[in-house]
């Protein structure tokens, strides 16, 4: 490897994009051209940044196998920023072994980093775990000791374990301080600071008000009743009752809860779970129906029990509460993701979401129509996005599935 090509790629590894490109910007040999695809992507441009990893690894002969592993690599990575989720993730894992196999540790932890994000982003909890237990970031370098310290507190806030989440916050903004990267130590200042946004409101005896995570966590921990509907569920302890593919069924419970220790009139219970304006008899039959399904999922947590006005929740033996989205929006879930500030297809969000593509689109289009998302390219290269949204937070929404309808 000649002198250029070696400053360049400590330049990259410094975070200085800039001065990788002064270096090798007018070569077109295959080391030159991974130097300059990672640059671009660093620099924010990553169709440029595509186009030349794609040609590096071509440019790369038979015998270099490893080099073309490191490019499979950047282009997961700039797949993964581009919330491009269609992306082959077999192509990832055979690049991770080769990289194994010729003792690139360094390169080969930072694809099972990618791997492990991305099960991330898609809500694949267990198996991003089980991966991110697998690879031991002691004998690496800082950047990827950061790396490692942000997923593992993306695991912990989407399991709602907040104190872990702080502490692997703390011990990556000391490895990114040590790893001297501006990019990383503002990645690293952003989480933490999305830590102290409100996750949720809180609903209890006819009064809300915001709450971060670490309240959201004491609920859960306290034995209370709790009705969840930033995922749909209705939990007491470690018991959970999922909801999100019954939305009658939660609407009804929230609506309970919400009135809790007083009952709601059938009326109310009628508007709120079928939208019925006028009730007559066949709407009060199903009412009875489905409240007989609530009392059959939440037995054993809770007592649904009739009223002169209505229906009143009665919990076995706690209080009840109600966590509601941030804002009141009936697309919250797709926002969420979109505030990342990242673009996104309707089919990546499709899978994040696990929903299916329709769904997703009819979402988006009424977004777009409430001037809340925007859209650019066609077809197949369409993008959505939109800028954050203050006091709404991002990852720490705790999306649950879309409706079916």
């Amino acid at each position: 490897m000649d002198s250029l090509i070696t400053a360049a790629a400590r330049a990259l590894a410094s975070g200085d994009p800039l001065g990788a490109l002064n270096r090798v910007a007018l070569r077109d040999d295959a080391p030159a051209l991974a130097l300059r695809g990672i640059a671009m992507a660093q620099l924010g441009d990553l169709p440029r940044a595509k186009a030349l990893l794609k040609s590096a690894a071509r440019a790369f002969g038979p015998k270099e196998a490893m080099a073309r592993a490191r490019c499979v690599v950047a282009e997961a990575e700039i797949a993964l920023v581009s919330r491009d989720l269609t992306w082959p993730q077999k192509a990832l894992e055979r690049a991770r072994a080769t990289l194994d196999a010729h003792g690139d540790r360094v390169n080969a932890t930072h694809a099972g980093y990618l791997e492990t994000r991305r099960l991330l982003l898609i809500g694949r909890l267990d198996e991003a775990e089980r991966l991110l237990a697998s690879l031991d970031p002691t004998p690496l370098p800082p950047a990827a000791r950061v790396a490692h310290e942000l997923v593992s507190a993306g695991i912990a806030i989407r399991r709602v374990r907040i104190k872990a989440a702080r502490d692997a916050l703390a011990r990556a903004g000391q490895a990114a301080h040590a790893a001297d990267i501006p990019a990383l130590t503002a990645e690293v200042d952003g989480a933490v600071a999305a830590l102290d946004i409100p996750a949720a409101r809180l609903i209890f005896r006819h009064e809300e008000r915001p709450i971060l995570l670490d309240e959201v966590e004491t609920i859960f921990a306290s034995g209370a009743l709790v009705i969840d509907a930033c995922r749909n569920v209705v939990r007491q302890g470690d018991t959970i009752v999922p909801l999100a593919t019954r939305p009658v069924l939660f609407a009804l419970a929230r609506t309970l809860g919400e009135a809790w220790s007083g009952d709601v009139s059938r009326a109310t219970l009628l508007a709120r779970a079928f939208g019925a304006k006028h009730a007559d008899e066949s709407h009060r039959a199903r009412l009875r129906v489905e409240i007989g399904r609530l009392r059959a999922e939440l037995q054993g947590l809770a007592d649904i029990t009739a009223t002169s006005q209505g229906f009143a929740l009665t919990p076995r033996s706690s209080e009840v509460i109600v966590l509601a989205p941030p804002m009141d929006e009936p697309h919250a879930t797709v926002l969420a993701f979109l505030a990342d500030g990242e673009s996104w297809s309707s089919s990546a969000l499709a899978i994040a979401l696990d929903a299916s593509p329709r769904t997703v689109q009819r979402a988006l289009e009424q977004l777009a129509g409430a001037a809340k998302v925007q859209s650019f390219g066609q077809g197949r290269a369409r993008r959505w996005m939109t800028p954050p949204l203050l006091g709404f937070p991002t990852t720490l929404l705790l999306p649950g599935p879309l409706p079916s309808s």
